[in-house]
């Protein structure tokens, strides 16, 4: 439960729903007028927090730096939209749409809040307010000064997946050209003169007769192997690149103008 000492450590801090998704910035918390304790929150959702939902604060807890609402993301997007007034407050018919939607039964949280020492709700025509809630930090005092107050533009960043790179392997077929040396052999008749030191080997067969001699040639031809051979290992990382861009939203700023006496005079 959030206690009026924690209002500062919601404001302007993350919220996280009951899954664990990041549903944007508290802006405001509400109070009872009566009990004076946190009743809901407003959370900026949306491009550059343009629009605000809320949430029932009453079962949601701080955790370290950010708020957890005991609700769901789609739940609270789907939230219907209620005015504040000048005041900063919601009106009965405007809560109650909220209770609806939250499933919180609207007739037992009234009997529970106005059980006797509890102070009860606030409502028109009970005290001088005009409404059930009031936003905490909005003026409520008499003074006559202004406040003057106007927008101001927080940008963040998401992460978010763009893409998905993958290795895949795969098997092509090429065609490889390599010159490599072969030997052959070739014929070559050699004739040789009768000689004092061939004679006898040349007499030693018949006179004349018919013979055959047969050689036999040998050539050398490319033979084709191929063997698997680790070349290179692949791997894909990953490396951040910082790029500036530019962003533009409307704001909304408060101006004031006086209007005194001695304008008149000047007019005249």
């Amino acid at each position: 439960m959030i206690t009026q000492d924690q209002i500062s450590s919601v404001l302007d801090h993350p919220v996280y729903d009951s899954n664990g998704n990041k549903l944007g910035e508290a802006k405001h918390v509400f109070l009872d007028d009566a009990t004076g304790q946190p009743e809901w929150v407003s959370i900026k959702t949306g491009l550059f927090g343009m629009n605000e939902s809320f949430v029932p604060i009453k079962d949601a807890t701080m955790v370290e730096d950010h708020l957890e609402v005991p609700f769901a993301k789609d739940k609270i997007k789907d939230a219907p939209n209620v005015d504040v007034d000048s005041g900063g407050h919601l009106s009965e018919e405007e809560e109650h749409r909220l209770y609806e939607h939250y499933g919180i039964d609207w007739d037992a949280a009234w009997s529970q809040a106005n059980q006797p020492g509890t102070g009860g709700w606030a409502h028109s025509g009970d005290t001088d307010t005009s409404a059930d809630m009031r936003s905490a930090g909005m003026e409520q005092s008499g003074d006559d000064a202004m406040t003057r107050s106007e927008e101001q533009l927080h940008v963040g960043t998401e992460r978010q997946e763009v893409g998905r790179a993958r290795l895949r392997k795969y098997v092509v077929t090429e065609e490889v050209q390599q010159t490599v040396p072969v030997r052959r052999e070739e014929v070559r008749v050699e004739r040789e003169p009768i000689t004092d030191e061939n004679r006898d080997a040349a007499m030693s067969g018949t006179d004349i007769t018919e013979a055959e001699h047969e050689v036999i040639l040998h050539e050398e031809r490319p033979v084709v192997q191929t063997e698997a051979v680790p070349v290179e290992r692949v791997r894909l990382t990953t490396e951040e690149q910082t790029d500036e861009e530019t962003v533009t939203g409307e704001v909304r700023k408060e101006k004031i103008e006086t209007d005194t006496p001695d304008d008149d005079m000047r007019d005249r």
